[in-house]
């Protein structure tokens, strides 16, 4: 063995010291304005001091000398060629043993624990064992700079012609400082052009590398993957990881170096797209060194104490010859190790060797001397024996810098184009997107990069490793997220296809087929029944629906690899990337699949978008399955939102959308009469009109629906509806209020003569605007009555017990509170609210009760004068009218109430009056018992709370009502006859 592998830390800071005054050199060679640079300091200090600078003339002088600074150092170098030489020329018992081909590697078995069961647990040992995780760029750096200084020695020796042309063809440039690199051939034939022989090895081997990279990654794979199942080989096999971390971190700085300056010829070589395995799996390993350093610690503190400590002590013994200097430090290595325990390792103790390892560093200096008492030289065991210790006590104190030793690639940090372009071909390939993880990772190297002399960069440096950390993450969840947006577009697809107005075609089918009929054509193709797309005739069949599924599990290990990561002090969480993007999908998809269409005033039915949003959630409930995050979360986020008018971005949600819907198109609609509601269907209808409407309003508003957009909304969205019907309501109601002040006179005359039918008629005549007072009494029966719809359904959805209904007299906030819960109220506490709200403070309380008695009055006179219109025709099919003037008994209940309550005044008290006046205009009007005017007063009786069947007998006799009754139904069947 050469003696300078013995002094090894002597070795590498002498080549380290050339490699970086060189380096230095070359650097400031390449800034174009040195001389003005060094110009402007010199006169900035002869401003502040009165004089220039003693030293300015040599910095000039040297910046002179150094225009071409390798062949200034050529010349410079001259004095030191043998040593420089020597030191080099001792690397052939590493360097080429480190640049071995990737089929040499696999023939060896190299970081197999394996490849030889027997021998798993014994430690991993080297006679050059510094040299096993030294830096192949570093030795190449040793090489290429050291042999361009003394050139002289490739034309002499065959050994140092050998490490030349092997460097040569490993590398086409070298790494001078972060992303400025040095073009070696480029170089090497402008300064040796006249060297016999060079144009040989021009051609760098990319192929090598390749292969390299391809053994690497099932090494490292398997590496990790007994790592991970047998920690407590971290000990013995210590070694190992730091050689696999070594190899792995030159091959990945080698593509990163060689990308930007490849042949095209050869590009192939130099494009890796599964770089990201390699990396994840240099991360695994040095996980599982953090994680498992205690075990690592305690099992080489007990071989430091336990092996070490006796074996040095016997070669310290045996030594014939030992200064008292070289004794003392060889005494202390021996008691340092001797002292060691286990017990230290569980107190949690912190180890400290920098200074044995520095008594070490000095004595290879002691004996590195020519005329040196103690001569390593002589000594091969001792020294191989100290090399091996220093190692073991890195194991115990240095773990962290070993790690940023043998796998920094914070130099990814100064190749940010290179490093995005990886990670987005990492995202393109499926089955290299369960290592995307490595990127972010990655950034956690930045820091390792500055230094404490350069403070300033540490803010540029870290804000760098932020943002990249930040867009990988963001890229990854983004990446996740369309995959199931992807997935569950495919789920609602095959969701739609159980819907039930699907099944009618089938149906229509069985029937012609039973029935022996012949429809449609001859060539048309059969449809396929739902579930088709499970049934598997081969196993290699498959659907772009598992190749989604295979693609986001790869994507979601990924994302749940690590629960958090610190970068720059600032922690990230990939899995609330994550959620994050899922809760934004989720509310637009949501948003998305009602399909409104603000021009056509189209919109999805209330069933249909429930049946998506629950084939999207049960999809978004399976990704549990892939990462651990909490879906309830985003569920409650998002569907809590959608209960609102707006969401937390100020968008739209679906309560503002099919609010809108509901009142500007379908109500709307039905106040143009061309829609009508029938109790009987407890929906409403389209009616034959010239122009058919878009829609059929049956399909948005029986009970399946409105159960539907009851479980969509909520009780928060069902109470906004409610509050905006409340809102068109009580601005219906305050025009009536405003035409009952146009006939206040007659009014107040006609309330204090219900008893007086020829003044009642005179008075009758005086009056205004009766139709108009109908046909908003009208408006508000219908939207009540569309109300009464929404609140039956939120009932059956939400409450326990369907039947439950509060008759006493409680306070308004227990009626809000069950009204909030779909129960029906005596009181409607929406409608109060509303109506409290039209208050004027220029009309005292006692009008404003006038007022509402008057407006009963004026209601009751009106609606006998619907009986002379021919639409007014009661319907005992739909129960009702097809000018919906049945809703006129929901309206005068609920109205009445609702004005009586705010005004403290006796609703018992003004219905019956209304009652009374209702009769005896009747009488008045001269209006035929066989109308349907009975039928009306019925209705008004049953729907309210507050009057009985015995003040309705009062009015209109039983008989009186069981013949009209007789008389319509027998109209109807004739008439259907």
């Amino acid at each position: 063995m050469c003696v300078y592998i013995l002094i090894f830390l002597l070795l590498k800071n002498y080549l380290d010291l050339i490699i970086t005054y060189t380096t230095l050199m070359i650097l400031l060679s390449r800034i174009e304005e040195r001389k003005a640079i060094i110009g402007l300091y010199n006169y900035a200090h002869e401003m502040t001091h009165g004089a220039s600078d003693r030293e300015y003339p040599r910095l000039g002088q040297m910046i002179v000398d150094y225009e071409n600074p390798l062949k200034k150092m050529m010349e410079e170098f001259v004095p030191h060629s043998k040593s420089l030489s020597d030191a080099l020329i001792s690397l052939q018992m590493v360097y080429p043993r480190r640049n071995l081909s990737a089929d040499q590697w696999r023939n060896a078995q190299l970081l197999s624990l394996i490849s030889a069961p027997s021998t798993m647990l014994n430690p991993a040992q080297s006679d050059t064992m510094p040299c096993e995780y030294l830096s192949l760029d570093a030795m190449e750096k040793w090489i290429i700079f050291g042999f361009i200084l003394c050139h002289g020695i490739l034309n002499s020796d065959a050994t140092a012609l050998n490490l030349w042309k092997l460097a040569l063809q490993s590398s086409s440039c070298l790494s001078l400082f972060r992303d400025e690199v040095f073009h070696i051939h480029k170089a090497a034939e402008d300064l040796f052009v006249n060297i016999r022989g060079y144009g040989i090895f021009m051609n760098v081997f990319g192929s090598m590398h390749r292969e390299r990279r391809k053994f690497l990654r099932s090494a490292l794979k398997e590496l990790a993957t007994v790592l991970s199942d047998q920690p407590g080989l971290l000990g013995p096999k210590a070694l190992f990881v730091f050689m696999a971390l070594s190899f792995a971190r030159d091959e990945i700085i080698w593509l990163l170096r060689h990308a930007d300056n490849m042949p095209k010829k050869s590009a192939d070589d130099f494009i890796d797209k599964h770089i990201a395995e390699l990396i994840f799996y240099m991360e695994e390993l040095r996980a599982h060194v953090r994680k498992y350093g205690p075990v690592m610690q305690r099992y080489y503190v007990q071989y430091l104490s336990g092996f070490d400590a006796v074996v040095l002590n016997e070669l310290v013994q045996n030594l014939s010859v030992c200064p008292e200097d070289e004794s003392i430090i060889m005494s202390s290595f021996v008691n340092t190790m001797t002292s060691l325990s286990v017990k230290q390792v569980e107190d949690g103790e912190v180890f400290d060797f920098r200074g044995m390892r520095l008594d070490w560093f000095r004595l290879q200096a002691y004996t590195s001397v020519s005329k040196a008492s103690l001569s390593l030289a002589d000594h091969r065991e001792l020294g191989k024996m100290m090399n091996t210790i220093i190692f073991h006590t890195k194991m115990v104190d240095s773990l962290v810098e070993m790690l940023v030793e043998t796998s920094d690639l914070s130099i990814f940090c100064f190749y940010s184009r290179a490093f995005e372009k990886m990670f987005q071909q990492c995202l393109e390939l499926p089955s290299q997107s369960r290592y995307s993880i490595a990127f972010p990772l990655l950034c956690t190297h930045f820091m390792s990069c500055t230094h404490e002399l350069c403070p300033e960069e540490r803010h540029h440096i870290g804000d760098r490793s932020l943002s990249l950390c930040n867009m990988f993450l963001d890229e990854m969840a983004k990446q996740a997220r369309n995959l199931i947006t992807d997935i569950c577009t495919e789920q609602c697809t095959l969701s739609d296809q159980l819907l039930p107005k699907h099944c009618a075609k089938t149906i229509s089918q069985a029937v012609n087929k039973k029935s022996k009929k012949q429809t449609g054509k001859k060539g048309e193709p059969e449809r396929e029944k739902p579930g088709v797309e499970s049934m598997r005739k081969n196993r290699l069949v498959v659907t772009n629906l598992d190749k989604l599924h295979t693609a986001l599990s790869e994507l979601c290990f990924s994302i749940n690899y690590v629960p958090n990561m610190v970068v720059w002090e600032h922690t990230f969480t990939p899995r609330e990337y994550l959620t994050s993007h899922l809760e934004i999908r989720f509310t637009k998809s949501i948003v998305g699949m009602t399909m409104y269409n603000q021009a056509t005033q189209e919109i999805a039915k209330p069933s249909e978008l429930l049946t998506s949003v629950r084939a999207y959630m049960t999809v978004l409930q399976s990704i549990e399955n892939y990462v651990q995050i909490d879906i309830t979360r985003v569920f409650n986020n998002v569907l809590l939102q959608q209960t609102q008018h707006l969401d937390s971005h100020g968008e739209p949600t679906i309560t503002s959308l099919y609010t809108n819907w509901y009142l500007e198109t379908l109500l709307r609609q039905v106040s143009n009469g061309h829609i009508a509601y029938f109790p009987a269907m407890k929906a409403f209808v389209n009616l034959p009109t010239e122009n058919e409407l878009t829609f059929n309003a049956e399909e948005y508003s029986d009970i399946s629906e409105m159960r539907a957009l009851s479980e969509l909304l909520g009780p928060y969205g069902m109470k906004f509806l409610s509050e905006s019907l409340m809102w068109h309501i009580s601005s219906q109601v305050a025009e009536l209020k405003k035409l009952v002040v146009e006939n206040v006179e007659v009014l107040t005359q006609m309330r204090t003569s219900f008893d007086k039918p020829d003044q009642m008629a005179a008075l009758f005549k005086r009056l205004s605007s009766v139709d108009s007072v109908l046909k908003r009494m009208t408006i508000i029966g219908v939207i009540l009555s569309f109300r009464s719809l929404a609140q039956e359904a939120l009932r059956d959805c939400f409450s326990p017990c369907n039947n439950c209904y509060i008759v006493s007299q409680v306070a308004m906030n227990v009626y809000e509170l069950s009204s909030a819960a779909g129960l029906p109220c005596e009181i409607d506490p929406a409608l109060v609210v509303a109506l409290s709200s039209q208050k004027s403070e220029n009309i005292s309380p006692e009008e404003e009760y006038k007022i509402a008695c008057l407006l009963m009055v004026f209601v009751a006179v009106s609606l006998p004068t619907l009986a002379s219109n021919v639409m007014s025709q009661y319907s005992p099919a739909i129960e009702g009218h097809c000018n919906n003037i049945h809703c006129l008994a929901k309206a005068i209940n609920q109205i009445a109430a609702a004005l009586f309550t705010i005004h403290k005044g006796s609703i018992e008290d003004q219905l019956t009056a209304t009652k009374i006046r209702l009769k005896n205009q009747t009488k008045t009007l001269n209006i035929c018992c066989n109308s349907d005017l009975p039928f009306r007063c019925t209705v008004i009786v049953q729907e309210s709370p507050f009057l009985t069947m015995d003040l309705l007998e009062s009015c209109f006799p039983y008989v009186l009502l069981r013949n009209a009754y007789h008389a319509v139904y027998k109209q109807s069947v004739t008439s259907s006859a």
